[in-house]
């Protein structure tokens, strides 16, 4: 290796064995910082090595040299283990969204700060910021399950930050001036709805306006009532395919059922029907609708 010193033996311009570019390196606030000057005359690299150093410094005095893990190192090492270690277990569009969520918000405003620097004052400024930029974007605030969300992956990331001892502890994250969200039950329907709306689907099945609706009445009708007797969502639904269904006797009741496999946002769940969902089940599958899988 072959190796000068500038401004004093502060910093050093040296080049490896079998490299034709030079690289410079400096210890500044209690750290080796070194980088490749992408240069193969030597004058140009001492030339360029004295700016970086002199520029290095003047972000020293500023505050601005991190000697610690930044915010976007942090995140990397975060959705480096959710995906090799959650990633299996849970719905992909669920992985992507933390990693949409990185991207879009958090990285733009916290990416460079240092991890010391994410205090509970500079959360909330996030919140703020959020707060005005969709006022100015979109006329209105993002929804409180949004910024929930967004709050979510934040705090994932500053605990794998503190797990690799990166952070001492985690800020508190707590919303201040946050009255209490609005306990709403999930809409349901009264026997008497369900009983007018399968009574609605029935009749337009027998009876469709058209003969060639006929087959989509039919479908719309065997729909409403499979879901009604599993319980599912209709994304779950929407993902279902026929191989995650199964026809069995029950143990417990001694009555045909469907036991079925529902892939959601947490991975796999299962799930046991009433009798009421057997025969639409069979039927749309009778009529090629649930043949996807």
């Amino acid at each position: 290796m072959t190796g000068h010193t500038i401004l004093g033996g502060k910093v050093h311009v040296y080049r490896r064995n079998g490299s034709s570019l030079w690289q410079c390196s400096t210890y500044l606030a209690g750290k080796n910082r070194r980088v490749s000057t992408k240069e193969k005359a030597l004058s140009r690299a001492k030339d360029f090595a004295e700016g970086w150093y002199l520029e290095l410094r003047g972000k020293h005095r500023r505050g601005e040299v991190k000697n610690e893990k930044t915010f976007r190192q942090a995140a990397k090492q975060f959705m480096r283990e959710f995906e090799a270690l959650a990633g299996g277990s849970r719905n992909p569009e669920y992985v992507q969204g933390h990693r949409n969520r990185l991207r879009v918000h958090l990285l733009p405003f916290l990416g460079q700060m240092g991890l010391s620097e994410i205090t509970s004052g500079v959360i909330q400024e996030y919140r703020i910021h959020r707060h005005e930029r969709g006022i100015q974007e979109r006329g209105k605030a993002p929804a409180r399950s949004t910024l929930h969300q967004e709050m979510v992956v934040l705090r994932q990331v500053l605990k794998t930050a503190a797990r690799h001892g990166w952070l001492g502890a985690l800020p508190d994250m707590t919303a201040p001036y946050q009255v209490a969200g609005k306990v709403v039950r999930r809409a349901w329907f009264s026997p008497t709805e369900y009983k007018q709306l399968y009574t609605a689907t029935r009749r337009r099945a027998k009876k469709p306006k058209s003969e060639r609706y006929r087959w989509h009445g039919e479908q719309l009708h065997d729909l409403v009532l499979f879901m009604a007797n599993t319980g599912l969502r209709p994304d779950e639904v929407i993902r279902l395919e026929h191989r995650d269904v199964t026809i069995v006797e029950d143990d417990d009741s001694g009555e045909t059922i469907l036991e079925i496999e529902v892939r959601g946002k947490r991975g796999v769940g299962y799930c046991k029907s009433t009798t009421g969902a057997v025969r639409p089940f069979e039927r749309l599958c009778e009529s090629g609708a649930c043949q996807r899988g």
